[in-house]
């Protein structure tokens, strides 16, 4: 519509500041906007359309940018209250790729500090809602970006997954997100050049209303760069809004209801039960199979696994800003001083095992199906549940017990996507967990795809938004 000059980027992006102004005050899905950056560039923007200039896949479109990723001249917190004033002076790779397809940079969009939590809760302010339901969470850590796109003030929105940061926000506020095979996307700097180490896993990712729109961002942000970080992956990407009229004819899946026995809600199971078989329908094999980690060996390494990552990437702060650090961040990072050479071992040992373990089972199939959470939103009031399936859980792993099946797929290296596929009797979207061989996300977009034609959830909105 841009382009064909249906709609001014001026317009889209004075509509898009009206509507943060108007919910941001419920949602807390912003930490900071740009209103008079954003109305500058929407001006280049349409001088451009004008000029009949050749323009970019997201020309002129307003874009919110997750905190966790440097943006010059723009207030970037890290979700932390230690960088609140932080204003960096390059951007990201990640949105310099943003920037040259044309986006109009509206502002930041609320995550935990540093990503550490499956939820969207730090001290820069109110923790952010869920527009399906405000009195509960959106999810994290790309939470701000979801509720952006479930409300409808962004159809588009760029998030970062290591642990489920794209597929938790996604799956609790009915949207679509995809992590692509680790190295997919680059990744340049970061606190304390944390995208450079080896504990990170964390990869930027589309977050939208429908499969298209993901698969479109994918073919920006991907590819190998002059400033990417090792590991990037090399070569040019695959053409991934190509593959979504591939279907899944033919196709071997895995459907695994609870990865080894974690607890899930009767809601989630039941409607995920009936997502994977669908898969039946559209021409796909389904076979369920026993997963065969052991939820235990996946929590601890969990814990170990962040908590180093804490550690490494921000660990002076614990001498230097404590009382400034939330209590999750603060705690993981004096647990990560206490762990041994051995536990670090151990960790990375059961890394190894899990990658070869998903390598044996993608000898079998063509894709794993789970739940993409044990459970629907939560409220914010009441924190994570207490209560799974009839299972009491365990207070010390409140932040692990309704969503053990997402990090699984960072620790392998595994493209990844959740897809919306009913409510739970709240009213609370349920997400199907997509996972795909290594650097194959044609195959778990053409699925998404398929999946959405047989059962689209793009018409449905929240109420009131």
């Amino acid at each position: 519509m841009v382009s064909a000059r249906e709609v001014s980027p001026i317009e889209l992006t004075e509509w898009t500041l009206r509507r943060i102004e108007e919910t941001n005050d419920t949602l807390h899905a912003y930490l900071t906007v740009v209103a008079n950056q954003a109305m500058e560039s929407a001006r280049a923007a349409e001088t451009a359309v004008m000029r009949g200039d050749d323009l970019g896949p997201l020309h002129g479109l307003p874009f919110p940018i997750k905190d966790l990723v440097p943006t010059a001249g723009i207030r970037t917190t890290f979700g932390s209250a230690v960088y609140a004033n932080n204003v960096p002076d390059k951007d990201d790779i990640v949105v310099q790729r943003i920037k040259s397809a044309g986006a109009v940079i509206i502002g930041k969009t609320n995550t935990p500090e540093f990503g550490h939590l499956g939820y969207t809760s730090n001290k820069l302010g109110e923790d952010c809602r869920n527009p399906w339901d405000t009195a509960r969470q959106s999810g994290g850590s790309s939470g701000g970006a979801a509720a952006s796109v479930a409300a409808g003030i962004t159809p588009l929105a760029q998030g970062g997954d290591g642990g489920g940061s794209i597929r938790i926000p996604c799956s609790l506020c009915g949207l679509y997100g995809i992590k692509g095979t680790e190295g997919r996307v680059p990744r340049s700097g970061g606190v304390g050049d944390a995208a450079w180490h080896p504990y990170n896993l964390a990869q930027s990712g589309p977050l939208s209303r429908n499969v298209r729109d993901s698969a479109l961002l994918m073919s920006v942000l991907t590819g190998p760069g002059e400033d990417a970080a090792p590991g990037t992956l090399e070569g040019p990407p695959p053409d991934y809004v190509g593959a979504l009229v591939r279907g899944v004819q033919g196709l071997r899946i895995g459907w695994t209801p609870d990865m080894g026995g974690n607890a899930v809600d009767p809601d989630v199971a039941e409607m995920t039960a009936r997502a994977a078989s669908s898969f039946k329908g559209l021409g796909a094999s389904v076979e369920e199979f026993e997963f065969e980690i052991d939820p235990e060996e996946m929590w601890f390494s969990f814990r170990n696994y962040f908590d180093l990552k804490a550690l490494v990437g921000y660990g002076n702060l614990l001498d230097t800003s404590p009382d400034l650090l939330t209590d999750v961040v603060r705690e993981g990072m004096e647990h990560a001083r206490t762990l041994t050479a051995v536990d670090h071992h151990e960790t990375m040992a059961f890394i190894a095992k899990t990658r070869d373990y998903f390598q044996r089972l993608f000898e079998r199939y063509d894709m794993i199906l789970s739940p993409t959470l044990a459970t629907t939103a939560f409220k914010v009031a009441d924190g994570p549940p207490h209560e799974i399936g009839g299972r009491v859980m365990d207070s010390d792993r409140a932040y692990w017990t309704w969503s053990p099946f997402t990090y699984s797929v960072n620790i392998t290296g595994h493209p990844a996507a959740t897809v919306p596929c009913g409510f739970d009797r709240n009213g609370m979207p349920v997400g199907l967990h997509l996972i795909g061989r290594f650097m194959d996300e044609e195959t778990v977009l053409a699925a998404s795809a398929a999946f959405e034609v047989a059962s689209p959830w793009a018409d449905k909105h929240p109420p009131g938004f």
